[in-house]
């Protein structure tokens, strides 16, 4: 396994490479959500890349984890510039060519509109995506910063992060910030040419299904969407379901 620090994005960010274990198969971007680091994915990298097979690479993206502390609060582009230039960037400097995208939340929207931007991807998997905003996702929003500022949040997400109030308001402030309200990727989608795996939590306290509906109705131009809705699994479908999604990302890279 291999650990580093590459410049992408104007930004040193960590990173964590896991070697491939067959030949011939694709490699796996994966793609945090908004709170998320490289340590937070905890072992589901090792046990996805185990599965597959494929070199896997995880990454924090600036402002998370070790990767450079956030300086200026995002701008409600955040997302577009994290998909299409400072993406592109990362995988050029470590040679990574026609990945697959694995998203969640923040990351998945990432994932789309790098796919939806042109950028050469062999397929993308996103976990509770983010399509447009939904009155549910603010208000869940609202109560994490709500729980930030009266339990001990911060000293649990601290253990992940440089900078835990840098980073936690990051993305908390532009989510509830009335402008992001107007906030919609949808526009991104009939761009995407490579099959799509879209996985939705039916319990998920940060979106519904319509957001995973509007990728299969929207993403026209691909060569397939599949739809997976998980019963019992609220927002992170990678930690409550964790059988059912790495077999379907593991039969979803089989069937590319």
């Amino acid at each position: 396994m291999k650990l580093g620090f590459v410049t992408a994005g104007g930004h040193s960010l960590e990173y964590q490479l896991i070697p491939a274990h067959q030949i011939n198969r694709p490699t796996l971007v994966l793609l945090h959500e908004g709170l998320g680091s490289v340590a937070m994915w905890r072992d589901f990298p090792a046990r996805l890349a185990h599965a597959t097979g494929c070199r896997t690479l995880v990454y924090s993206r600036h402002g998370y984890g070790q990767s450079d502390v956030l300086e200026a609060p995002f701008g409600t582009d955040y997302m577009h510039r994290e998909g299409r230039d400072t993406l592109p960037q990362l995988l050029a400097a470590l040679e990574i060519e026609n990945p697959v995208l694995v998203g969640h939340s923040d990351g998945a929207s990432i994932a789309l509109l790098h796919a939806g931007a042109g950028h050469p991807v062999a397929g993308v998997v996103v976990m509770a995506p983010h399509c447009f905003v939904e009155d549910i996702s603010i208000r869940s929003i609202a109560a994490a910063k709500v729980a930030f500022e009266t339990t001990d949040l911060p000293a649990k997400l601290g253990k992940y992060h440089r900078d835990v109030r840098r980073t936690f308001y990051g993305w908390n402030d532009i989510w509830l910030h009335p402008e992001f309200r107007a906030w919609n990727i949808q526009d991104c989608l009939p761009g995407i040419r490579c099959p799509i795996l879209a996985i939705q939590g039916e319990d998920d306290e940060y979106g519904s299904m319509a957001q995973i509906e509007a990728i299969a109705s929207g993403a026209r131009h691909s060569s397939s969407v599949e739809l997976l809705k998980l019963a019992d699994c609220r927002h992170s479908a990678h930690k409550d379901q964790t059988p059912a999604v790495i077999e379907a990302i593991e039969r979803f890279v089989e069937n590319l």
